[in-house]
């Protein structure tokens, strides 16, 4: 029978066993049947760390508790069928009852505390989600109306970079993780909803003036223009012929031939079309150009593209995780781009970028949802998969600021489970926008 994990799951799951208080000790694992709210613990199903965790569970006087045995370090104690109550419901001393009912009551304020942050960085993340769902919606509708209405979709190019990058620069404190349905009806205009997104980051970690930003957002928005014209097929081949190729480099001049015809928009913006697959190295199209005779915001536009491009690819078995992408882009990439735009995108990014899937160093699966702060690069802020805990009460943590937890590794998406994937990334696809100005 299906459960509200709200209320607490108070039946046995498959692989339990039903436990008391007295079978507890260090390294077996607990599960507490009463909802998340009414404990102190961070989350209702653990390992115990310690002696301290067995007297405050103890001191809860719950009837029965659950344990996995195969979450076990260590076999729970032998069950005395012999008594009749629970030795391990009574405290020794009223002074000890009182220490751990304070304790408790401490932790318990904690937690509410600790809860209503996660409130406000959820928060954060359905405005963020709100924002996003308008942009790709109004994206959507002026590439589809470009080559007949140029300047009306212009317009709404214009206003969508104009709204992103004021929600970027707004608010000091704010973390903005855009949670994209990057489906393939999308297409497009989610690609280019990501590489603006990119693109403003790396324009923050630059410091550029807040004036030279809409036109890097706005840039990126219309960089892949000219692939409306283009075949999807020609556009979706990893073997293209030579006149296949030629025809896929040449979106960018008819990209920015179509820009230039509306008429409306600056030389930053144009040159971001028709020079964003330059390479630093002189490698690149339309024109070869090389380092810094690149216009900055085409070259901001490329590594924001390239990141993309290799974190959502149109083959998706060939996607790679956002810490695998910036690898990539280091190690193997690092000639293509303006190394230092491309150490400031990755120093923004994180080692762990937003998008991540994370195990921490208790076992737990996690997501990043804002990377860490530039002095604890190994500390991002995740949420956890808890399925005991309701996702719209997901826990949230800034592991920066929880002293016995940190991140093992990461995890590419093709390692975890459905359930996993499901509650950390509901829509299956995080973009990496992580946009806070503590990390700039």
């Amino acid at each position: 029978m299906a459960t509200d994990p709200a209320r607490g799951d108070s039946h046995i799951q498959e692989g339990e066993i039903a436990i008391v208080a007295a079978q507890l000790r260090p390294g077996v694992h607990v599960r507490l049947p009463i909802p998340w709210m009414e404990h102190q613990f961070l989350f209702s199903s653990f390992v115990i760390a310690d002696e301290e965790q067995v007297r405050l569970i103890a001191a809860m006087r719950l009837p029965e508790l659950f344990c996995d045995p195969r979450r076990c370090r260590v076999a729970p104690l032998p069950r005395r069928p012999d008594l009749a109550v629970d030795p391990a419901t009574t405290v020794d001393s009223d002074a000890e009852q009182a220490r751990l009912a304070a304790l408790t009551a401490a932790r318990l304020a904690e937690k509410q505390e600790r809860s209503r942050a996660m409130q406000r960085l959820r928060e954060g993340l359905h405005k963020a989600h709100r924002l996003y769902a308008g942009a790709a919606t109004a994206m959507s509708g002026a590439l589809r109306n470009f080559s007949a209405r140029p300047q009306a979709s212009v317009a709404e190019v214009l206003r969508v970079g104009a709204e992103s990058t004021a929600a970027v620069l707004g608010d000091a404190d704010s973390v903005l993780v855009l949670i994209a349905e990057k489906a393939q009806d999308e297409g497009l205009a989610a690609h280019s909803l990501a590489v603006m997104t990119l693109a403003l980051l790396i324009g923050k970690q630059a410091q550029l003036p807040p004036a030279a930003l809409p036109a890097i957002a706005s840039g990126a928005l219309l960089h892949d223009i000219g692939k409306l014209q283009i075949s999807p097929s020609i556009l979706r081949s990893s073997e293209r012929n030579r006149h296949e190729e030629a025809l896929y480099q040449s979106h960018c001049q008819s990209g920015y031939a179509a820009a230039r015809r509306a008429g409306t928009l600056s030389p930053p913006v144009l040159e971001a079309i028709r020079h964003h697959h330059e390479r630093f190295d002189g490698r690149g199209f339309p024109d070869r150009l090389s380092g810094s005779a690149i216009p900055l915001t085409a070259r901001i536009v490329a590594i924001a593209n390239r990141f993309d491009n290799l974190v959502n690819p149109l083959d998706p078995r060939r996607a790679l995780s956002p810490s695998e992408a910036l690898s990539v882009l280091w190690t193997r990439e690092r000639a293509a781009c303006d190394q230092q735009l491309l150490e400031l995108f990755i120093r923004g990014m994180g080692v762990y970028p937003p998008g991540s899937i994370v195990r921490l160093t208790d076992g737990r699966i996690a997501a990043v949802v804002a990377a860490a702060a530039a002095d604890r690069p190994l500390l991002p802020t995740v949420m956890v998969y808890a399925p005991e805990v309701p996702r719209q009460q997901s826990i949230i943590l800034d592991l920066a600021q929880t002293d016995d937890l940190g991140v093992e590794r990461a995890l590419r998406l093709q390692e975890r489970s459905l359930e996993e994937l499901d509650y950390l990334l509901p829509r299956r696809k995080i973009s990496w926008s992580h946009l806070a100005e503590r990390r700039c």
